[in-house]
Parts: structure tokens; C-alpha cells; sequence
């Protein structure tokens, strides 16, 4: 194996860019070339491609987001598509592809394994959400940026004896939402996986309050509803007048916490080691 290609794929998260050097330099450990490929699959198929060499991923570990910038292609999810990323490979003499990325991204690098292309998975997702590994890059370090922002709304929430919703993400899986609620003290999680019964959290905020708690937190996962509708239906059943807080996409910024940079760092060395012994169609993790 004389050249490998690593891109990064859908959402970003914090530590794709220690992962992407590790990457890197163990493969010129190895005496290997690596080539970036610039936007995941989209620049796949487009042959947008750039060397990686120590210097190119010197000063990244602590960055970031991904120097190989990412997107979303619903182009690559085609036939045509796939056949085009493939040519792309052959031509540049890549003999294999490390993805970073989270469950979409998994699917289209199974599609290249099942074509004939050696591939290997390292999951980066802030939702955490990947069957095979307790953590993914990224999750350690939205949790904490989260967290930090909770801990705020709370000063203000027990200030104004208020009611706080606040949204985070999760579309499908609620690891952030139930971490941050039990790391804030939270009085309500909404998460994906458990159906929302509006009433009974009416009545545990009542029963709450009655205790003498005079402000509350709900934290929502994102997939359930939003922040508004919630709070509509706490107006409707329960007559509560409910502020709200949506998170959005600052949790997906931000420089990677240290286990997110030991994380990556390990699971992209890992993964050059893997391609080495053989290994395809697999994640590490």
C-alpha cells in the first residue's frame, strides 16, 4: 500500500482535525502518501483532492471544524455517482479511503467497499449516535459546550423564577439531551427514543413546584419537536409560560476538548494501522 485518500463527511464535529493528522502521520510512518479529498463525497466524485503532508496538518490538532471542509451529496447516492468517486481513486492510484464521519457517511463507504474500494470508518458525530463504540469524536466536547451553556440559562432561570426549554441537537438519538440534563440537574429530558407524555410532565412540574422549586429546566433533543411547539403544548395542558433556548450549531464549533483530541488522535492512527493489516469494510471504534 503506497497511497491512501481521508475525507470528512456530513456534520462536522470538534476533532476531525486531530483525527485527519493522525491520519497523516502515521502513514508517512509507514511511508505512505496521503491525499485529502476536499468536501466528502461530493469532492469525490469532482476529484477536488489535495496532498497532506506533515506540514499541510502541522497546527491542526487543536482546530476546529475539518481543513477538508465537508458537505452533504445527494448526487453520490447514484449509481453515476459512485462509478465517478471510484474512477477518481483509480486515477490518482489510491489504494484505499478513510472516512470520517457518522452514519450517513457509513453507508456511502460501505457502497465503495462493496465496489472493490479498501475502506475504513472512524466515527465523528456530536450525536453520538454510532452502533459499535461508546463515544464518538466530537460528543465529549458539544456536551461540554452544551453544558456550559445550560449552567448559564440556569443563573438566569433561578433569577427570574422562570421555566426554561433548551433545545439541543439530537435527531434520532438523545445521548446529548439525556447527558446534559443529568450533568445540569435538569427537572425533564425529551429524547427520541421515549414518546413525550405532555401531561405527565405538567404534573412533575406542578409536584415541583409544590416542593417549593421555583424555576425549571426541560432539555429537548431536536428530533422530537422544537422548543416552540413544546412550549405550546405546556401553555395548552398546563398553563405554563415557558422561555426558550435553542443551541443550534455552536455545538458542533469550537476547539475539541482533550479526550475528543486523544480520541481522534487514536482512532486515526488506528485506522492507517488497520489498512495495513487488511482490514476493510470495518470502523474503528
Amino acid at each position: 500500500m503506497k497511497r491512501i485518500a481521508v475525507l470528512t463527511s456530513g456534520g462536522d464535529s470538534p476533532g476531525m482535525n486531530a483525527a485527519i493528522r493522525a491520519v497523516v502521520r502515521t502513514a508517512l510512518y509507514h511511508g505512505m502518501e496521503t491525499i485529502g479529498v476536499m468536501k466528502g463525497y461530493e469532492g469525490l466524485m469532482d476529484g477536488e483532492c489535495i496532498t497532506l503532508d506533515r506540514a499541510a496538518v502541522g497546527g491542526i490538532i487543536h482546530r476546529g471544524g475539518t481543513i477538508l471542509r465537508t458537505a452533504r451529496s445527494e448526487r453520490f447516492k447514484t449509481e453515476a455517482g459512485l462509478r465517478a468517486a471510484l474512477v477518481q481513486m483509480e486515477n490518482r492510484k489510491v489504494d484505499a479511503l478513510v472516512v470520517i464521519g457518522g452514519d450517513g457517511s457509513f453507508r456511502g463507504a460501505e457502497k465503495l467497499c462493496a465496489m472493490g474500494l479498501p475502506v475504513i470508518g472512524i466515527p465523528g458525530t456530536i450525536d453520538n449516535d454510532i452502533a459499535g463504540t461508546d463515544v464518538t469524536i466530537g460528543y465529549d466536547t458539544a456536551l461540554n459546550t452544551a453544558l456550559s451553556a445550560v449552567q448559564k440559562l440556569r443563573d438566569t432561570a433561578s433569577s427570574h423564577d422562570r421555566l426554561f426549554i433548551v433545545e439541543v441537537m439530537g435527531r434520532d438519538a438523545g445521548f446529548l439531551a439525556l447527558d446534559v440534563a443529568v450533568s445540569t440537574g435538569a427537572e425533564y429530558v425529551v429524547v427520541p427514543e421515549i414518546p413525550l407524555d405532555i401531561k405527565k410532565m405538567c404534573d412533575h412540574l406542578h409536584y415541583s413546584r409544590k416542593r417549593g422549586k421555583t424555576h425549571s429546566l426541560i432539555i429537548l433533543a431536536e428530533g422530537v419537536m422544537s422548543a416552540l411547539d413544546l412550549r405550546n403544548q405546556l401553555q395548552d395542558t398546563g398553563g405554563y409560560d415557558a422561555r426558550v433556548t435553542v443551541l443550534g450549531y455552536i455545538q458542533r464549533g469550537g476547539s475539541p476538548s482533550s479526550l475528543d483530541t486523544i480520541l481522534a488522535s487514536r482512532m486515526g492512527s488506528f485506522a492507517v494501522e488497520s489498512l495495513l493489516e487488511g482490514k476493510t469494510g470495518v470502523m474503528v471504534g
